[in-house]
Order: structure tokens, then sequence, then C-alpha cells
């Protein structure tokens, strides 16, 4: 049976605004129905009702949470109404890294996110998708299970089985939640990319985990231009030798369908087998429902296996306490389907969400685009990246003004640190009633360290707080925890979405190495490096000052990337910017690249400016050796600034990332490179 879950709030209240200017200041304040009817608080007061606690507050039942993980975990599976078809011989044996989950457990992935396809909300919206080349969709909770079951009946009919492998080249759209359920709901395993990834790149990803079955796309549309993908998509195929089956999405209607022996139209293959059922198979709790990617700009990307049972109760955790995910709100998180926020999006169905997907450019027609949605579709979580909070804010955005956001309870920001002038911001010109929660975690978790809650003040330039069950704290370089300060980010117990594994890593070594060999000679155990540079703050916040891998140590003193941009793109004259070290003599220097918001180019008065900016905010050992202009910065496909690749192009002369694939604008560093040659700071 189904824990009730709280019914609708009540609009967000004018009493959140609490406006400060300092760092640590509190920018908001949980109302009365943050405190009383939210689901963290409801969650707080079943936990007292069974014996537990009882909680003064937030930070205490964090503190009973890691002290006894298994009750803690159980817990969340019951209070969310989780369902399964055997329960668990045990919620946890071992530990990291070889820590196994509820097992004897039998469940479904997908029957739990299609649970309110039965009953009074079977009818209302389950989807509604937006794209620059579609008309507007909207699907109700029965049609979406209706079309995975015609879905998994076509690809059974193929010879898709449990343990196949389903990829998928998709937008951020219907088709591809379909995609997923319905691989997940006979035991199939998914995994998605995003259609602008050249066809290197997804060969690196999905020649590894040899597919069964491709859904893709013909094409798709990006601010206003429309890209077709045959070329691409014919060498994957060529290149999948183990595929039985390719379905065709006709994302670009005005474009040919994509062709060949292999290949169904989308919606020739659900005609087929209209009025089938999902099976929803019941499998072990640790049987994968989706492989991941890592970044694979360096080199081939990590796979990895994320299983169905801890993806399902940290998703739960993450969106229904944390994120307050009720029955009936609306979530809209702007993400492609190749970044684990779509993957984390997708888990919103489980609470009876209406998931709103947004396919294009978030800039186009204009940057205001994702704030009328907001609008329009009365959302009430709405999920971006930390860098479209900011341009929003350097382009003096003011959608308080523009746009009747009462419904808006929750905005999401990840990707990067929040700079404490976008809590300004969006306090003062976004969204005063909501609560702007900084998330952080990654792709390996397939979820958060450390986030947001309803039960908390905001506080200016913090994430709230650490959440529920994750035992997090920041360690020095010889692994000793450190009271103050900043470190190494560690997990020292194991979490349910920990990965399976990595594909093709029978042993583990690869695994292993990846989060545990960093401090594994501590005698207390092994504990999990996540690799971010980060500082607890005495509120029970933290702040994160990039990946630690980048850290700077000019004069051997450690320095994270993220405490320069948070002076630099507070500048007016700075549109961007990017920093790493540069090797000398022993020694590092500090590159600062960026680029110029205005005309004309960035001049001597402005650097000047700029350096005093940094050595009075931060520190003169701060300040840049060089600061260079360039027409614009790096990124991967999920929208992260490539630090270690230009960090490799200063400090390894002739070396060149070897996936140019998986990079969103390759070219930048072509013209970086000659930058950097001209001031001489490569041959």
């Amino acid at each position: 049976m189904m824990t009730a879950i709280p019914p609708q709030p009540s609009e967000a209240s004018a009493e959140t605004k609490a406006h400060q200017t300092e760092d640590g200041s509190v920018v908001w304040l949980p109302d009365h129905d943050a405190l009383h009817n939210s689901n963290m608080a409801h969650f707080k007061s079943w936990l007292e009702k069974r014996g537990h606690g009882p909680f003064a507050d937030y930070h205490q039942l964090h503190r009973w949470s890691v002290a006894v993980p298994e009750m803690f975990w159980q817990t969340v599976w019951d209070y969310c109404g989780l369902i399964e078809d055997h329960p668990a011989d045990a919620v946890l044996q071992g530990q990291m890294p070889n820590a196994r989950w509820f097992t004897g457990m039998q469940l479904n992935f997908a029957e739990n996110l299609l649970r309110f396809a039965e009953g009074d909300a079977a009818d209302s919206e389950a989807v509604v998708a937006y794209s620059e080349t579609r008309p507007v969709l909207r699907r109700t909770f029965r049609a979406l299970r209706d079309d995975v079951g015609a879905l998994e009946a076509f690809l059974k009919a193929q010879g898709v089985q449990r343990g196949s492998r389903v990829a998928a080249i998709v937008t951020n759209g219907y088709e591809a939640l379909v995609g997923m359920l319905a691989a997940n709901s006979m035991g199939a395993i998914w995994s998605s990319a995003s259609p602008d990834f050249g066809s290197g790149a997804l060969l690196d990803r999905f020649g590894q985990i040899e597919p069964d079955a491709l859904i893709t796309v013909n094409g798709y549309g990006y601010g206003g231009k429309h890209f077709s993908r045959h070329n691409e998509i014919e060498k994957v195929i060529e290149g999948l030798p183990t595929l039985r089956c390719v379905l065709s999405i006709q994302q670009l209607p005005d474009q040919a369908p994509l062709q060949g022996a292999l290949i169904t139209s989308w919606d020739e293959a659900l005609q087929r087998h209209r009025g089938r059922a999902p099976s929803f198979t019941s499998l072990p709790a640790d049987h994968p429902v989706c492989i991941l990617f890592s970044s694979g700009t360096t080199g081939k990307p990590k796979c990895i296996i994320h299983g169905a049972a801890g993806l399902l109760v940290n998703h739960a955790k993450e969106l229904m306490l944390h994120g307050d995910v009720r029955v009936g709100d609306r979530f809209m998180y702007f993400t492609t389907c190749g970044w684990m926020m779509w993957n984390w999006q997708a888990s919103a169905l489980l609470a009876g969400a209406t998931v709103i997907t947004v396919d294009g450019s978030p800039g186009y027609p204009s940057l205001d685009k994702l704030w009328a949605l907001s609008e329009s579709e009365r959302v009430s979580h709405f999920g971006t990246s930390a860098r479209y909070l900011a341009s929003c804010r350097k382009s003096g955005l003011a959608p308080v003004e523009q746009h009747e956001l009462s419904n808006l309870r929750m905005t999401f920001s990840t990707g990067s640190p929040l700079l404490p002038e976008d809590y300004d911001w969006f306090y003062a010109s976004a969204a005063p009633g909501a609560l702007l929660g900084s998330i952080a975690g990654g792709t390996d978790i397939c979820g958060c360290f450390v986030g947001c809650t309803p039960l908390l003040p905001v506080r200016r330039g913090e994430i709230q707080c650490a959440f529920l069950g994750v035992d997090v704290l920041a360690y020095d370089a010889d692994g000793t925890p450190l009271q103050e300060g900043k470190g190494e980010l560690v997990c020292r117990q194991p979490l349910p979405s920990m990965p399976l594994g990595f594909w093709q890593d029978s042993d583990g070594s690869r695994y292993r190495s990846a989060y545990f060999d960093r401090f594994k000679a501590l005698k207390d155990g092994p504990v999990w490096a996540h690799g971010d540079f980060i500082r607890f703050t005495e509120h029970g916040g933290a702040i994160i000052y990039g990946r630690s891998d980048s850290t700077l140590n000019p004069g051997g003193v450690r320095i994270g990337t993220a405490e320069i941009y948070r002076q630099v793109e507070s500048d007016d004259a700075v549109a961007d910017s990017l920093v790493v070290g540069r090797q000398i003599e022993g020694d590092v220097e500090i590159v600062l690249l960026v680029v110029p918001s205005g005309e004309p180019d960035f001049d001597a008065e402005q650097e000047r400016n700029l350096r005093t900016r940094i050595r009075l905010g931060a520190s003169p050992r701060h300040v840049p050796k060089h600061i260079l202009v360039v027409e614009q910065i790096p990124y991967t496909r999920s929208g992260k600034k490539m630090e270690l690749a230009v960090a490799r192009l200063l400090n390894e002369p002739g070396a060149t990332p070897d996936n140019r694939d998986a990079m969103a604008n390759p070219e930048a560093l072509d013209s970086i490179r000659e930058v950097c040659r001209e001031a001489r700071l490569i041959g």
C-alpha cells in the first residue's frame, strides 16, 4: 500500500522574502507550509510517530539517518510507498566498494514510475513535451502506460529481452520516456545520448555496451535551426553489429525519414502492438536499469551501471523529500538525454508529478523562454544550470516583472557552483517566493551528495545541507577529516545509488580506482572520494570550489577554481571565463581566460579592475599571472567548463583531447591554442 502523500500546498508566500547582501546571510526562510506541510516535514513526523526521534531540526534528522543507514533507507522505501513484489531479506550487506542493497527483493523499476497510471490520477497529465521542431504534445499517465506496453511488445518481437541493451539517440521529449520505461519493464537496460553528439562519440559509448536495439531521431532543432543527422546515424548503425532493430523518430517532420533494413518508424512500431500492457517483469534489486557515461573528453567514457532498487529509493528520497515533489506538481528540468539530470527528471513520475520536457535552446527565441513556460505551464519545480541563471543575471532579465510565478516552489540549480550574485539576482528579480536549491552530486551516483531541503533557510552562496543518508565531509590530502577549511569531498558510508560497477570491468579494478583508491590506505576502511573541492560551513551547509583534480596550487596553496570564478563572473565586463594552472619551474601560475561581455575588447583598464577585484575579493594569491581574451570557453555537452582539457593544452605540448566529438564546441580549444601561442605560453 502506498503511503498517503500530502496534498498540493498553497501558493508560495511572499513572507519568504528575506534578502540581505553579505555571504552566508539568509535570503529565503521556510514559511508555515514548508515547515508543516512539505513531504520532508511529514516524513519527520511520520518517523517520530514510529518511535524514531524526536528530531529538533533537520540536522538532527540527518545525524540519525547516517547513524542507522539500514533503518533509514527502509523507512524511505516505506514512506514513499515504493512497490516491490518480494521484500528484501536484508537492506544492506557488506561495505564499500562491495556493498549490496535490498538483497532478496524483487521489483520492477518501470512499474514504480508508472504507479499513477491506475486510479484517480490515471487521466491526469504525465508528460507535456515542448520542442523547437514539433507541436507541443500532452499525454496522460494512462496513455503513457499504453505506449510503454506497445513499445515493449515491439521490442520483444525483435528479440530484445532481459539484460539486452537499448541505446537511444534522442531529444528530451516524450519518446525518450516511453523508451526507457518500455526497456525497464521487460528488464532491458536503457542508455541514452543527445543527438548533437558526433558519430565517433556515440560509438565510443554504445560500441562498448553492444546494444540489441537503437531508438533514434532523424535530426534535431536548436536555436531556430534544424540539423539533419542522417549521415551520423548511418555510421552509428554500421558500427553497431549487434543491432536487431532500429526505431526511427521523425523529430524533423520536413526531413526524409531514416531508411534501412533494420529500421521501423516509431509510429508503426507502436501501432503494431497497440493494446498490449507492460509486463513489469519482476527482477532482483540489483538488476541494471541504465548505463550512464562519463564525459569522455580525454578518452573513451566510463560506462556506469545503475541498479533498480538503489536508483529508485535514492530518487524517491531526493525528489519527494528534499525536492518536495508531490502528486499533481509540475516538474520541468532543462536537460538533454546525455546528462544524468534527464534520469533524475524522469523519476519525478514516481511522485505523481507531470514531467514537462523542453527540447532545444534555452535562449531561443529569447532567454526568457523557460520563465515564460514556467508561467504558462504553472510549473512548481524548475531545474536548470548555474550557467543559465548567471546568463539571466548578466542580461538584466527580470522574470518577476514579466511573469506570474506564484506556483513555483522550488528552483534547482546544478552543473557548477552557484555564485552569491546569482542568489541576489534570483531573490530580487526572478522568484522571491521559491526555494533556490543548489544541488551537487554526479553521474557516478545519478544523484546528489549535498543540496536542498524545505526545512532550512537558504543562505547566500551556500548549498543548504548534506542529503539524508549521506555521510559526507571534507578530508585533507592525508585523509584527515577537517573540522573547518576546504578539502576533498568524501562519503564514508555506502549509498544505494552508488554504481553496480562499470561495464566490461569484470574484476572491478577500474571502479575501485575511480573512487576508492584515493584514500584506500586509511585504517577506518575505504571511503568514496568524489573529486570535488568543498568546505562545510558552520550552518551545516556547503560551498563547492570546483573539481579537486583542477585545483590550483600556486606557491603550494590549494585554490579552488570557483573561488576565482566568484570574483570574475560577477564583473559586468566578463561574459564567461575559465581558469587553469600552468606548471612552471616547480610551481604553478594561474592563467585566466575571459570572454568580454561587449565591445570594445577587454582593455588594460578592465584588466586592472579585474585583478583588483580578485585581490580584494579573494586574496593576492588568487590573482592570475596571465589574463587572456578568447572568443569562447570550451564546454562538455552537459554544460561543464573543460578546465582539464585546457590545462592539458598548456602543460602537455602537442596534446589534444582524445574525443572532440564529445565536446559541445571543440573549435574553442583551437582558438585558445592560438591565443596561448601568441602569448608565448605554449610553443
